[in-house]
């Protein structure tokens, strides 16, 4: 009998969010990565699997060197969208993003930071559409004592895997979360009755607007709920919306969305 799998059973395994960064050549990249784990003690070593495709494995396989960054639980969306859902091809990752240099040389992201760490690779693991990278730690400190961000929590409140990471899902479940931006306090307001809400036919003019997705992370902008994280009112078409405005999760221009 044949066996079978159901993608379903492997869904359970706990997972850390992270910053994997790596530099070669007078640059520097990162991405995010779910599988970062220890594996032993003494000496200290860990190993990370990163996707071919990913511009940060051409730093870590030509550098022989990679830093982590864990994250923390109440990391913006944004953070995790520039690192998680853009290719260091097309920006550069860290400008603008604080960051230490650690003894290996690599670059670690300290904003949301819970620790970081830095390595030198000294083997592989041919993984298929991965490669398993091992490492030895040369370096490592303590940020702050917040709770790390684990990856079942990304995905129940904030969003779903890039298609290039390991647990990525595919199609199922059919329908992608919705991921949005937290709420500003006066809509907190609003809902608990400090502000005037929309008016009735308001809310139902807005909930026959068409919707729009992101190419790039697939964050769904909502007129019926708008943007007032970044100044787009609830009611506010997508045609309505400034050019400037960008994806509130990835970053990605208002000409990189599509209609649902």
């Amino acid at each position: 009998m044949e066996a079978e799998l159901d993608p379903r059973s492997l869904w359970s395994l706990s997972y850390g969010i992270f910053i994997v960064t790596s530099s070669h050549d007078g640059k520097a990249n990162g991405q995010i990565a779910n599988t970062v784990f220890q594996v032993s003690a003494e000496p200290p070593r860990v190993a990370v699997a990163i996707n071919k495709e990913n511009y940060t494995h051409e730093f870590i396989e030509e550098s022989r060197m990679f830093g982590v960054t864990v994250l923390d639980d109440s990391t913006p969306m944004q953070l995790i969208g520039r690192f998680g859902f853009r290719t260091g091809r097309d920006i550069d990752k860290l400008e603008g993003v604080p960051s230490e240099v650690g003894p290996t040389g690599c670059p670690c992201v300290t904003q949301n930071a819970v620790s970081i760490f830095d390595a030198n690779v000294f083997g592989s693991i041919d993984a298929g559409t991965h490669t398993v990278f091992i490492a030895e730690v040369a370096g490592g400190k303590v940020l702050s004592d917040a709770k790390p961000l684990t990856y079942a929590a990304y995905h129940d409140m904030k969003g779903e895997a890039p298609k290039n990471a390991p647990t990525y899902m595919g199609a199922e479940p059919a329908a992608a979360p919705t991921a949005r931006a937290p709420a500003t306090e006066a809509k907190e307001k609003a809902e608990a009755g400090a502000e005037p809400a929309l008016k009735a036919e308001q809310k139902g003019e807005a909930s026959k607007m068409q919707r729009y997705v992101c190419d790039v992370c697939g964050y769904i902008y909502d007129p019926a709920e708008g943007d007032p994280d970044n100044g787009v009112k609830p009611g506010t078409s997508f045609e309505q919306i400034p050019d400037d405005w960008v994806c509130p999760v990835c970053g990605a221009g208002k000409d990189e969305f599509s209609p649902e």
